[in-house]
């Protein structure tokens, strides 16, 4: 590496890289690791998690931060090295700001890309068992808008961003009937949304026999492809839920295959995490039949009709741990993401859930930037009492989902649903008017509030939600112009 040094209006950086040339708006930095110090004492940083459902945000430097205490339990919520310094430590990018309305940003051009700061010290490497590669990284110092504008525009042109408008528009089944949902219940519903301007017909978790096992239950009896098809006569196109990069020991795949996943240092397999009644593993998507398995699987539901599918619990595949190739976790995510893609083919949506990030662009159609959201406003417990921010809550996703907007030229930025209904609902009518506003924001809007639960009212404001797509133009932090009219969203961040 060699020392160079920058500057800025109101100070000298130095920094040490293998190479520094000019970008627009900034600088490119080559090196897979890189260091540089801070000659200020930064008032807030951006921190950036791992996956969808990772904290992301502007942290006051000011206030202690506890690191979240279920980070054992739960260790599906970040990268588990991220949490080792957390919360200093950041995926993909970071930021600092030094002057209101002034910040230094450095973000990666690669994927595994892990930062970190001590003060005054930024520590930046590339995560890469192949030390010949090229990294690049962008580095600038300006309006905070300008300088995340900018880093996207070059992930644009680095990952090839697939961007379409608009995005669909979406009815899914898991806030309203969660895992209890059947063929029956998902037909009735069907019907009733005839007049209601949807797009997709989303049918979440709960179809299949078991996490890994993605064959209908005893709950869909005419299978899946009877159900994709009355969806399509209905004038709806066809959506489903499946994690395919995860599986519980009680599926076949598991039971048969355990070489196929991710393996510990003692080569049992590596839990990614607990859920369902228990723990469940990553696939190891470098082994070719792992690879054939799960092409075959997105070929089965692609030819049972759906074309929009919710891909869920992504990170799975990215686990730290030993696989059959050795490549870094992020580089193993993007190729499992690729064999998706093209077993899909173009003409089928991919929203990603629970997925790193910066390695999703260029593959996925739409992205899940925040936690679940619930139809409660603050998950308090386990926020406050825990020091997780990552629990289903609507403010949670608010925050994440705001910290997230500088995604939105790279793909489709997904909020989660929007809830009009009042029947189990603690959502405040207020409450619920900021989450249609970050739906407009993000330019993505969907509900899972079922027809016979929304009252007159209720179903016309539905109508008209789904009717029009304001014009949003993002004008700072949390303030976001929707068809002009200025919607500020700091005061519903406040604890």
């Amino acid at each position: 590496m060699a020392d160079f040094n920058l500057s800025f209006p109101n100070y000298q950086l130095e920094l040490e890289a293998d190479q520094l040339e000019p970008a627009p708006g900034g600088h490119l930095l080559t090196g897979q690791a890189l260091r540089i110090t801070l000659p200020f004492a930064p008032r807030r940083m951006y921190r950036h998690g791992f996956h969808s459902w990772s904290q992301a945000g502007w942290l006051d430097l000011d206030r202690e931060h506890h690191p979240p205490l279920l980070r054992q339990l739960w260790p599906q919520q970040d990268d588990p090295d991220l949490l080792e310094n957390y919360p200093f430590a950041s995926s993909g990018l970071i930021a600092f700001e030094a002057d209101p309305g002034r910040v230094l940003l450095l973000g990666a051009l690669s994927v595994d890309a892990r930062l970190e700061w001590r003060a005054p010290h930024v520590s930046a490497a590339i995560q890469s068992h192949r030390p010949e590669e090229k990294h690049r990284w962008y580095l600038a110092e300006g309006a905070e808008m300008e300088v995340f504008n900018g880093y996207a525009q070059l992930l644009s042109e680095k990952f090839s961003a697939r961007v379409t408008d608009p995005a669909p528009r979406v009815w899914c089944s898991w806030y309203s009937l969660y895992r209890n949902i059947s063929e029956p219940q998902m037909l009735d519903i069907l019907r009733d949304l005839h007049s209601l301007p949807f797009d997709v017909f989303q049918i979440d978790d709960g179809w299949q026999q078991h996490i890994g096992h993605w064959q209908p239950n005893h709950r869909f009896p005419s299978g899946m492809a009877h159900l994709a098809a009355a969806v399509r006569q209905a004038g709806f196109t066809p959506g489903l839920w499946l994690a395919p990069f995860i599986a519980a020991p009680s599926s076949p795949v598991f039971q048969q295959h355990p070489e196929w996943f991710i393996q510990d240092a003692v080569g049992a397999p590596l839990p990614a995490g607990e859920n369902w009644g228990g723990s469940f593993y990553g696939l190891d998507v470098t082994h070719p039949q792992a690879q054939q398995w799960l092409q075959e699987l997105i070929h089965q539901v692609t030819a049972w009709g759906y074309t929009y599918l919710k891909l869920d619990f992504l990170y799975g595949a990215a686990l730290r741990g030993a696989r059959q190739q050795d490549i870094a976790s992020e580089q193993a995510y993007r190729l499992a993401m690729q064999l998706v893609r093209q077993a899909a083919g173009p003409q089928t949506y991919i929203l990603a859930c629970g997925a790193p990030v910066l390695a999703t662009l260029g593959l996925a159609d739409g992205l899940r930037i925040g936690p679940d959201v619930s139809p409660f406003w603050d998950n308090y417990d386990r926020t406050h009492y825990l020091s997780d921010p990552t629990g289903p809550s609507c403010r949670n996703a608010l925050s994440t989902s705001l910290a997230r907007l500088w995604l939105k030229p790279l793909l489709h930025i997904d909020p989660d649903v929007v809830f009009f209904r009042t029947r189990y609902n603690l959502l405040q009518p207020e409450e619920k008017i900021v989450l249609q506003r970050l739906a407009q924001a993000c330019g993505f809007f969907a509900t899972s509030d079922l027809p016979a639960w929304l009252d007159p009212h209720e179903r016309q404001a539905v109508q008209a939600f789904l009717q029009h797509r304001p014009h949003a133009a993002r004008l700072s932090r949390y303030r976001v112009a929707l068809d002009g009219h200025i919607f500020d969203f700091e005061p519903y961040l406040q604890a």
